[in-house]
């Protein structure tokens, strides 16, 4: 049987063979500390699970608009103006999860053999997306002195006749940083002036407790913005994401919904009816708060082992860690890790080709007693390693 030649272009995900060997481990009841995973390991905040039961009780199980419902998408809008920012709420529009927003920007905005610019390392995924839509993604290459984040430099650099626009994230995963205010200004401006567009993954909002701006939007109001409930609102299986469109861009986009999901989950749109509300928002500020200090002691405990992290997070829950002390590559490193001392972590070769062999990416998604338990796993795996 003949496949379309866009699936050999994608690369399994590493972190997905991580996850099953993990798991493996624990069937056979061993513990293992899990760095791995990108998702927090808190339950979704009752007040959210409490609504989700009675959208459900309450016979909210059809179809609803292509692009949310109208609550839903005045209480994003009003999520808005509590940072000052303004957008009106048919500008909103609720997806099927981050990627499904991804799925439709793919489609919206890139023709055949249209480039993408996107960053390495970056969310590996991105690529995929393009792909899709027959476009050719192409990676600029960052580096901690520049935070990990494109500069405009890099992007005038990389623009070419083919280029019709940029997908960057802040925070950005893996790395957790932002693109500085200025600089993203600067790339909008010039984005705009070559007639591109300009998607701004902003899945990690509210992650960022020393953000100098809580949103792109505040600094330039024609991005494309995606969003998510799964990181800050915790609500990774419940699928629900949006994104906020310039004006012109609403009727394509509601047509792509229409056609490519129809709706996006009902029950979880009610469900997250109640995100907002001073109960739950408390919920996530308070989770906020660990993931704050849960950074500062994994930062800590690395670097005292002698590890180094070249840029700390400003948002996102990731540290990006250079391993190359150890004499091991990155990908070894995780491998032996995870089979010796069964301390999961992500290989930097999963987020691109850019000095992968010397970076792993740790996610503090795990509390407090599972990070010590990790670190003194990972100074025994150095020890026996001749690394300390």
């Amino acid at each position: 049987m003949l496949f379309a030649e866009r699936v050999n272009l994608i690369q399994p995900f590493r972190v997905m063979e991580v996850v099953r060997r993990a798991a493996e481990f624990e069937a056979q009841g061993t513990r293992v500390v899990h760095f791995e995973v990108g998702e927090p390991d808190f339950v979704t905040a009752q007040p959210i699970i409490e609504a989700g039961r009675q959208a459900l009780l309450d016979g909210r199980t059809k179809y609803t608009e292509a692009t949310g419902i109208v609550a839903l998408r005045e209480a994003i809008s009003g999520h808005y103006a509590q940072l000052g920012i303004a957008i009106a709420p048919h500008r909103i529009i609720v997806t099927s999860g981050a990627s499904g927003g991804l799925t439709l920007l793919a489609g919206l905005l890139l023709n055949p053999g249209d480039e993408l610019l996107i960053t390495d390392p970056g969310y590996p995924c991105n690529e995929v997306f393009a792909q899709l839509a027959g476009a050719v993604p192409k990676a600029i290459a960052v580096e901690a002195e520049k935070l990990f984040q494109p500069t405009l430099e890099a992007v005038e650099s990389h623009w070419s006749a083919a280029t019709r626009g940029v997908l960057f994230a802040s925070p950005a995963n893996p790395t957790g940083t932002m693109l500085p205010a200025q600089t993203l200004q600067q790339i909008a401006a010039f984005v705009a002036a070559e007639n591109g567009f300009f998607i701004l993954d902003e899945i990690y909002q509210g992650l960022t407790p020393e953000a100098a701006y809580r949103s792109g939007l505040a600094l330039a109001d024609d991005l494309f913005v995606l969003n998510s409930f799964s990181k800050f609102f915790g609500m990774t299986g419940w699928r629900l994401g949006w994104l906020v469109v310039p004006e012109a861009a609403v009727e394509g986009v509601t047509k792509l919904a229409q056609n490519l999901f129809i709706a996006p989950s009902t029950p979880a749109q009610y469900a997250a009816l109640a995100a907002f509300s001073p109960a739950a928002m408390k919920v996530h500020r308070d989770r906020a708060e660990q993931f704050k200090r849960r950074a500062t002691m994994l930062a800590h405990g690395l670097q005292q082992l002698g590890f180094k992290i070249p840029v700390q997070p400003q948002g996102a829950f990731y540290l990006y860690v250079d391993v190359s002390s150890t004499g091991l590559p990155a990908i070894e490193f995780c491998h032996r890790l995870l089979e010796e001392f069964q301390v999961a972590v992500t290989p930097g070769e999963d987020f691109g080709v850019n000095a992968d062999q010397a970076f792993v990416r740790f996610a503090f998604t795990t509390d407090e007693a599972s990070i010590a338990l990790g670190l003194q796993k990972l100074q025994s795996a150095l020890q026996r390693w001749g690394s300390t």
